[in-house]
């Protein structure tokens, strides 16, 4: 075969694209393009290729082995039936849509990649391959579409100043103009980064943490979302690196306090209608988007094994300190696992959404979106009836008050999520036997790899991981 003539797996036209790509990069002065793409335990691994040879990967994709679906965050392997063994190998072909030539990184591009089999077919524990199945299922099994966005948190720290210590590069308290202040060279720096890459920034403001800043971004499909969100972190390790400073998206970087959030912010449309704003339901909800909010609600143990995968997740996942750790939804109830956003009088008709709390950038934001989606699914086929709104703080309410509102506390630990998860099928069958396996078994090496710890040092394990 020739290169003219390449295998299964990439796009009709791409290596022609990539042809004329290659040479307008390399016009800009782009030497490498990274090849990304998001683990099963929630690292972004990449593979490199020079600017001349993005036709060929696009042609023929880029090498790298199935095993790391199977890898822990320290990058110790787990095994499956199928995945964690030093036998095959699988190719990355580059999304050529989503190329995007890095503003903090020069003489660099990046792209997000689907991972191919070398027989030409999706890979089985491939994520993002996941989320394009489940959005395309939703679109003809229910007439929907959907916009999402995933809200990033981190905190910054000064380089190299106490080993793998955290130590906050700014003072000042909690969304404190003070902070705001002394980061304001390098969050400017950010600013430009991003919109010179086409990330929408909708916020850019301190957080209550030490240290703490977050950023929304505007919503996009599923999995255009998802891809902004390893894409936006890219840039701001770059960013922070060109100013002396380091950053971190761990959960937890302590053993107490506060934690970094990876909220997930999605709504569900219907020719060009929003299902969240306009209905006869409780906020402007239509019946369908009350179902899905019911789903998501009701599948929320099991889903904590996907939007909060990592021992540090834990740390975060304490009750009254934001996170939403119960089964609770309510109008703006930042202690409701899931929050119910209308929007302002006179944009409600598009910026109605649902925000899922129990989220941190520890999660494959690929399988969290499925996840989330395919458990709100579920409640839409079913009809399923939203209970009761809880206002306040849920771990406030007594035992049974709780039990009458079906208020219970999310998985404490992640082998109980793990073991949810198990008993899950509809989240199990979204993500296919082999990923669903991998899922399985890289959660309970995570916890496996923790036993022993106390929080002070579960944080320390993972601060620099993600």
């Amino acid at each position: 075969m020739s290169e003219s003539d390449p295998v299964p797996g990439g796009r009709p036209g791409d290596v022609e694209r990539a042809t004329a790509l290659s040479g307008e990069l390399t016009g800009q002065g782009v030497h490498g393009v990274v090849l990304a793409y998001v683990d099963t335990a929630g690292i972004t691994r990449v593979k490199t290729v020079p600017t001349a040879k993005l036709a060929p990967a696009a042609a023929w994709g880029v090498g790298m082995s199935p095993v790391f679906d199977t890898f822990l965050a320290d990058d110790s392997i787990v095994t499956t039936d199928v995945l964690g063994s030093p036998d095959g190998d699988l190719r990355l072909y580059p999304d050529l849509d989503r190329l995007t030539v890095l503003a903090a990184q020069p003489g660099w591009a990046w792209a997000p990649v689907d991972r191919i089999t070398q027989e030409g077919a999706p890979h089985p524990a491939c994520g993002r391959t996941v989320l394009r199945r489940t959005v395309a299922r939703a679109a003809a099994r229910h007439g929907i579409t959907f916009r999402a966005a995933v809200e990033i948190e981190w905190v910054v720290a000064r380089e190299g100043t106490d080993g793998d210590a955290f130590v906050p590069a700014v003072s000042g308290p909690a969304y404190g103009a003070a902070r705001q202040v002394e980061l304001s060279d390098c969050a400017a720096d950010l600013l430009a980064a991003l919109a010179a890459q086409g990330v929408d920034v909708e916020q850019f403001h301190p957080e209550y943490a030490a240290g703490q800043f977050e950023v929304s971004v505007g919503a996009l499909d599923p999995v255009a979302a998802a891809d902004h969100s390893v894409l936006v972190r890219q840039t701001m390790r770059a960013v922070a690196r060109r100013h002396g400073l380091r950053v971190s998206f761990a959960p937890a970087v302590l053993g107490q306090g506060v934690g970094n959030g990876g909220h997930l912010h999605l709504s569900a449309w219907r020719d060009g209608t929003n299902l969240h704003a306009g209905g006869t339901g409780r906020y402007g909800m239509t019946a369908e988007a009350e179902s899905f909010v019911a789903g998501v609600l009701g599948h929320l143990p099991a889903l904590t094994a996907m939007t909060a995968p990592s021992p540090a997740s834990r740390l975060r996942l304490r009750p009254s300190q934001w996170a939403g750790v119960f089964t609770a939804w309510g109008r703006e109830t930042r202690e409701a696992a899931l929050r119910i956003v209308t929007g302002t009088t006179g944009v409600r008709d598009r910026a109605a959404n649902l925000e899922v709390k129990p989220v941190d950038l520890a999660a494959n934001p690929y399988l969290a979106l499925a996840s989330v989606i395919a458990a709100g699914l579920d409640g839409l086929s079913a009809s399923a009836p939203l209970p009761a709104e809880t206002t306040g703080d849920p771990a406030r309410l007594g035992a049974d008050e709780a039990a009458a509102r079906g208020v219970r506390r999310l998985p404490v630990t992640l082998t109980e999520s793990v073991e949810a998860f198990r008993a899950d099928d509809v989240l199990r069958e979204a993500l296919g036997p082999v990923l669903a396996d991998a899922v399985i078994a890289v959660r309970l090496g995570e916890a496996r790899s923790v036993e022993g710890l106390d929080d002070d040092g579960v944080a320390a394990a993972y601060r620099w991981k993600y």
